[in-house]
């Protein structure tokens, strides 16, 4: 009589590692032998913008890593191409799979995706189960006194850090002796998946090794400089943050780890930092529980705000993508975004800000171009950054506060040192004009080879009038 077999499969998504992996221990936990598997699906390949190859690039190198890792361990990656919902149960069938194990995605795309999977493993008797891995509190796991979602980030973050010291920070270790070896890795390069080939240079003097390896590096630099986190987080020419996002993204590291690190130190720089580990929950049980947000702004009456539509402003929304808006920190910021595929966060606030509040774009708009350059593009964190910024989502920025795109610029650039790096125009104009370099004399401007409106851009608005336009655009909707 012959055994019933015993043998599952792991889907990896946005978790390439082996260690600390909640689905993958699981299932060698519970089955033997595990397979790992990763489906290449045209359809999540097709909604991405041409212009993601850095994102698709960084996903195959760390497909190789995650294959050498396996491998290091006597096993190896299978890599499959189609529908999940159709090679999945396919690939089941071949090596006699039980069950398949992955960990859970929040996106509504993502849920949708994983309830046709189901249903075709279920026809097939066979299980499929979801382990929370990509965030510590799941999108029910933290909820106000009455039950429900919280809307308002520091009540949220003083809930999840009681959940963080109930339940802790655990390892989910796999055990290596039951992965099933797999034929050599072969995949296909990001030109043959209809994707420039594009991959960032450089991240402000770190590269970006997509793999966990290079996760750990950051991570081991990273705790070098946590404990001044809340010092340096907001300057784009110092070495403030982690630089960890894209790895988050991926799951190259995991979220636990990271906190790890963050609840191992008993400074103000960790504490900030845990802090933004909450906001990346709390964006991500805010799109779990509101999936409208997509699309629509959190706070409905905000729907109502008037955009600019105009061929003005399809004109000004190009300045702005391409860094010629004649705000330096802006322009500065939207360079590094299309050199690297990497923005700081301040500046995704200030780009964000000067985008929706003085050039009136709608913040759809802006959130669609993050999607299709940040290498570490997340949906739950850019929907809830956009939103905030254009005071549309749950805890946002109050609309009557805009960024004043020069000031911002003089507090947390007060150098010009990053202004310079990414706007080499602007390379020797004085310090005194570098963040309103239309305010340069005649002379000046000859003397530092930088004459405005024919070296870089004059201001494409006045802060100052558009100010006062969103302030009447936003006013409008509240006292309806």
């Amino acid at each position: 009589m012959t055994a019933p077999s015993t043998s599952a499969i792991v889907w990896f998504r946005r978790d390439l590692r082996i260690d600390d992996h909640a689905a993958l221990a699981r299932a060698t936990r519970d089955h033997a032998p595990v397979h790992a598997v990763f489906v290449l699906d045209p359809a999540v390949l097709d909604a991405q913008p041409r212009g993601a190859g850095r994102r698709v690039a960084f996903l195959l190198a760390a497909l190789r890593s995650l294959d050498d890792a396996l491998r290091a361990a006597g096993a190896g990656l299978h890599v499959l191409r189609g529908a999940p919902e159709h090679v999945l149960p396919r690939f089941a069938r071949t090596c006699g799979a039980v069950a398949v194990h992955a960990n859970r995605d929040h996106e509504p795309a993502a849920i949708e995706r994983d309830a046709r999977v189901r249903r075709a493993l279920e026809a097939e008797g066979i299980a499929f189960s979801t382990a929370k891995d990509h965030v510590i509190a799941g999108h029910d796991e933290v909820l106000t006194r009455a039950g429900g979602p919280y809307a308002v980030f520091t009540p949220y973050r003083t809930a999840w850090l009681r959940y963080v010291d109930e339940f802790g920070l655990p390892t989910h270790d796999p055990v290596p002796a039951r992965l099933a070896p797999a034929p050599p890795l072969v995949l296909p390069d990001v030109r043959e998946l209809g994707f420039d080939d594009a991959f960032p240079r450089s991240l402000d003097d770190l590269r970006i090794a997509p793999s966990p390896d290079g996760a750990r590096r950051l991570l081991e630099d990273f705790a070098q400089r946590i404990d001044r986190y809340h010092e340096r987080r907001d300057f784009p020419a110092v070495k403030g943050p982690s630089y960890l996002s894209p790895h988050l993204r991926f799951g190259t590291v995991s979220i636990r780890t990271a906190a790890r690190l963050a609840r191992s130190r008993d400074s103000a720089g960790a504490q900030t930092w845990l802090s933004e580990l909450a906001w990346r929950d709390f964006y991500a049980m805010l799109l779990a529980q509101h999936p409208r947000v997509v699309d629509h702004s959190f706070r409905p009456e905000y729907d109502a705000v008037e955009w600019d539509d105009s061929p003005l402003a399809d004109d000004r929304f190009a300045a702005w993508r391409e860094g010629r808006t004649g705000f330096p920190l802006v322009d500065a910021g939207m360079r590094q975004l299309r050199l690297t595929g990497y923005m700081h966060n301040r500046l995704r606030m200030v780009v964000a800000s000067f985008l929706t509040k003085d050039l009136h774009v709608d913040w759809r708009r802006g959130a669609d171009h993050f999607a299709a350059e940040l290498l570490d593009h997340d949906l739950a964190s850019n929907n809830g950054g956009w939103q905030w910024a254009a005071s549309t989502g749950a805890d946002a920025q109050p609309y009557f506060r805009i960024f004043n795109p020069t000031t911002q610029s003089q507090r947390f650039d007060p150098d010009g040192k990053f202004i310079r790096r990414y706007v080499p125009e602007l390379a020797r104009v004085p310090d005194r004009h570098v963040h309103a370099p239309w305010t340069m004399p005649a002379t000046d401007q000859s003397a530092a080879g930088c004459v405005i409106g024919r070296d870089y851009p004059d201001p494409i608005v006045r802060h100052d009038v558009e100010r006062k336009i969103t302030l009447a655009r936003y006013g409008k909707v509240k006292s309806t």
